[in-house]
């Protein structure tokens, strides 16, 4: 589906066809045959729109007959249905500069364009360049709200495992490892990329618009040290729950190894004293406390000897 807004006095209108200053914003459904037209209206290589639709594009730029391409990587919510993904990943957003419009295509709805439609109607148009640093704030500011949100999922399920021990818990810091490793990546690239876009000014940018680059680069550089944090911080917590199940798994096997003991060695007594042969006492009128002594007496010795030894 292609949608064509344009800024007219500080609102946001949508119209049916493009125009000279309008965004074209591409959302799915995508249809090959919308790709050929919009290719043949704007003048665009039709590689850039097919390249859109690749999940796992890498940040990047190209230059193409005077037009301008940028893959750049934003946050999303995973709808996938498995119970062992990843909570949130990362999808690509394609920004193409073409000689009069700033087209934009998302391979899945994503919160970073739906925050910089309604924030259109401030927008100029014309300054596209601007339009795109824009766009990028709105990635680097979702980065940070996700990272947010995670953080506070892992402390809730953190806090939920030391109380129950759960395997439950234990897959829900499973997927959102796996979430901050997708961020990891992500971070890293679009860093590498906006750097190398400050450092070949492959946009024309202006001084201003270049500082605004640089504190976008040093805001991205920033939630890429949060998701290490996070991530060194989530791996050494399931590193430490692992190591103390299995320190509470010996600790009940070595109290079912006593206990094994204890109850083994009267049973071996009053064995004994059952077997069809002569024993000592055997006519006694106290042969039934012999044993039982016997065996309460062997029980309470090896009992103390276990507690001395911290054993139970």
């Amino acid at each position: 589906m292609i949608q064509y807004f344009k800024n007219i006095n500080s609102q946001t209108v949508e119209i049916d066809k493009p125009e000279n200053g309008v965004w074209v914003n591409l959302v799915p459904p995508f249809k090959e045959e919308e790709f050929v037209e919009l290719s043949r209206q704007l003048e665009i290589p039709i590689e850039f729109l097919r390249d859109s639709l690749d999940i796992d594009e890498r940040p990047r730029y190209e230059l193409d007959d005077n037009v301008r391409f940028i893959v750049i990587k934003t946050p999303t919510e995973n709808n996938s249905f498995n119970d062992s993904d990843a909570y949130y990943i990362t999808i690509p957003i394609c920004i193409i500069l073409t000689h009069n419009q700033i087209v934009t295509v998302n391979s899945f709805d994503n919160g970073a364009i739906k925050k910089f439609l309604s924030t259109f109607q401030k927008r100029h148009p014309d300054k596209r360049n601007m339009m795109v640093l824009k766009i990028f704030e709105k990635i680097v500011q979702n980065f940070m709200e996700y990272l947010k949100e995670i953080n506070h999922k892992r402390n809730q399920y953190e806090q939920s495992l030391y109380d129950s021990n759960s395997n439950d818990d234990l897959l829900k810091l499973m997927r959102i490892q796996k979430s901050l490793v997708y961020f990891v990546t992500a971070l890293r690239t679009n860093e590498m990329m906006m750097m190398k876009l400050e450092r070949t000014n492959f946009l024309g940018l202006n001084e201003d618009e270049r500082e605004f680059l640089n504190d976008l680069i040093i805001d991205t550089s920033q939630g890429l040290e949060m998701a290490n944090i996070y991530t060194n911080i989530l791996s050494s917590t399931l590193d430490a729950f692992a190591s103390i199940i299995s320190n509470n798994l010996n600790h009940v096997l070595k109290r079912l190894t006593s206990i094994t003991i204890i109850l083994s060695l009267p049973a071996l007594v009053s064995s004994i004293y059952g077997m069809n042969v002569p024993i000592p006492y055997a006519n006694s009128t106290h042969a039934f406390y012999i044993p039982i002594i016997l065996s309460l007496g062997i029980s309470i010795v090896i009992s103390w000897y276990f507690m001395k030894r911290k054993w139970f």
